[in-house]
């Protein structure tokens, strides 16, 4: 078969249609051989549509159409910087220029919306999965009367899915009107309410008790205090104020606590603030793969290089049963504080955590400290998680990005220094995971590409579970070493609106399929460590 036409086959959600019409004959002698596949592949395609797109969601026919938001907003320099990672000679050469900037300009238009599922890892050190899901089925009574099914998911047993109702296009907008910042407006967006410190201004008569419409300032333009505003803003609901404007902005520091109880979001998502808080813990769904791939276990010495705010710390813990050592590292004291908060809440008595800098945790003398404090000896290690710092640029929602070239850029040198820190940190035969919630290619793939020409003892390896689509073309991998990366990539899935009436005829196997495609940007890949001769 034509080369394009297997490649087309490897990542079939990228166009089936492309791979059917690069094997169809051109003539020559023995064309007439790929005739068989062609009609395969168009069997094939017409399977793949049937089940692509579940049916208890729209899909949008082109970019935009059925977009709630425009796409992320981001300066010039980095876009453009961004756009060429997407459309690489090897990507054109591959699938076409049009095809390259179709799915990138996709990619940014699915960023600035929220993933279809809210999803929650269960503590099975205190809990059972199915205990935890029925007190979870009993608390989403009490939110809204919302009456939507808890999946578990079939690969990560210890993950639940809800399904996040919307977006809801008839609420009614209200006079009375409240102006958020973009990161809590994002926030409200995936279930939560509106707390005080994000609150940038409110309609000048505001008294607790009324009906609010909440906007997001996604540029960031909006005076705080002010009584009204005019720039760009997003509508994302309406609420009841729990304060009045002059309470709000009275300068008072204790007022931390929720200032608007969103009631109508257009976007239903449980809020999971204080609920069952030692049982669960809200994470995205690449992020709770991460600790499964790095398979840790029971009595082993781990290393989380960049540990902040703890959840996959915690899932490591969990995962070896809380037997063994899990030192989780982070530079900001706070976030470390953070750290051991988790760990005490959850009941996880195996992590250390330390307020360090990771690019600094390899002892260069070897005198060996008894204490178990960094920096650590070579080798002391037999799994290492690098959850790198990034650029954050697969969050979603996330509708506004200020960052500057230099700033985005920034991050690509310093995963470096945290890279060859842990490949020195981790035992021969060890295993190191490197993870991104980013979608440039100079964070991920080319940083794959860079480690396995710095450090040859290093070995890519399988993932399991493989929930993520495999590597992006680009960085000079090959087809077999790209196939052993995950790539979450959210363009791969058509933005739909989901209502509880279609919920109710959904497959199971479709919505756990749409879970698995319609999350954030996120990178993961998997190494282990040879002998260094």
């Amino acid at each position: 078969m034509p080369e394009k036409a297997w490649m087309y086959l490897r990542n079939p959600e990228f166009n089936l249609e492309r791979a059917a019409r690069f094997s169809r004959p051109s003539g020559g002698p023995g064309a007439c051989g790929w005739l068989p596949i062609a009609k395969t592949l168009s069997l094939l395609i017409r399977k793949e549509k049937s089940h692509r797109f579940p049916t208890f969601f729209l899909e949008d026919k082109t970019i935009g159409k059925m977009s709630m938001f425009p796409k992320i907003s981001l300066r010039h320099e980095v876009e453009k910087y961004l756009k060429e990672g997407f459309v690489n000679k090897e990507v054109v050469s591959a699938f076409g220029k049009q095809e390259a900037e179709r799915k990138f300009e996709t990619l940014l238009n699915r960023l600035s919306h929220p993933p279809s599922f809210t999803t929650v890892r269960v503590n099975t050190h205190l809990a059972s999965v199915q205990h935890v899901k029925d007190l979870l089925f009993d608390e989403l009574q009490k939110f809204n009367g919302l009456n939507v099914p808890i999946l578990q998911h079939p690969d990560l047993q210890d993950v639940l899915l809800i399904p996040v109702i919307g977006p809801r296009k008839n609420i009614k907008k209200q006079h009375c009107e409240a102006i958020v910042g973009a990161q809590c407006g994002n926030a409200v967006l995936r279930g939560a309410h509106v707390y005080v410190p994000g609150i940038v201004s409110a309609s000048k008569f505001m008294k607790a008790g009324d009906v609010i419409s909440v906007y997001s300032d996604i540029k960031g333009k909006c005076k705080k205090g002010a009584k009204e505003f005019d720039g760009t803003k997003v509508f994302l609901g309406n609420g009841i104020s729990e304060l009045s404007r002059k309470e709000i902005f009275s300068g008072l520091p204790e007022l931390r606590g929720i200032g608007i109880r969103m009631t109508e979001p257009i976007y239903l998502s449980p809020s999971f603030d204080n609920v069952l808080p030692s049982y669960l813990f809200l994470q995205n769904l690449p992020s709770a793969v991460v600790a499964h791939v790095l398979d840790p276990q029971p009595g082993e010495k781990i290393l989380d290089l960049c540990a902040a705010p703890g959840g996959k710390t915690t899932h490591i813990a969990a995962l070896m049963h809380d037997q063994g050592e899990v030192i989780a590292l982070d530079k900001i004291s706070n976030k470390v504080e953070k750290i051991k908060q988790n760990a005490l809440l959850l009941g996880l008595n195996s992590i250390k955590a330390f307020c360090f800098d990771g690019t600094k945790a390899l002892k260069l003398d070897m005198v060996k400290d008894a204490e178990g404090k960094p920096p650590f000896l070579p080798e002391s290690f037999d799994r290492i998680l690098l959850d790198a710092p990034c650029s954050g640029m697969g969050q979603r929602p996330n509708m506004a990005c200020s960052w500057t070239l230099k700033e985005v850029t920034s991050y690509q040198p310093l995963q470096r220094k945290l890279f060859t820190v842990a490949v020195e940190l981790l035992k021969p035969g060890g295993v190191l995971v490197y993870s991104t919630c980013t979608i440039s290619l100079a964070e991920n793939e080319e940083q794959v590409s860079w480690a396995l020409r710095t450090f040859p003892y290093l070995q890519l390896q399988p993932q399991e579970p493989q929930i993520g689509g495999e590597g992006m073309l680009g960085a000079g991998l090959s087809l077999e070493q790209l196939k052993q990366l995950q790539r979450f990539d959210p363009s791969v899935v058509p933005l739909r609106d989901t209502d509880i009436d279609a919920l109710r005829d959904a497959r199971i196997e479709d919505m756990i399929w749409l879970a698995n495609k319609d999350c954030i940007g996120f990178f993961i890949a998997k190494f282990i460590k040879g002998k260094n001769t």
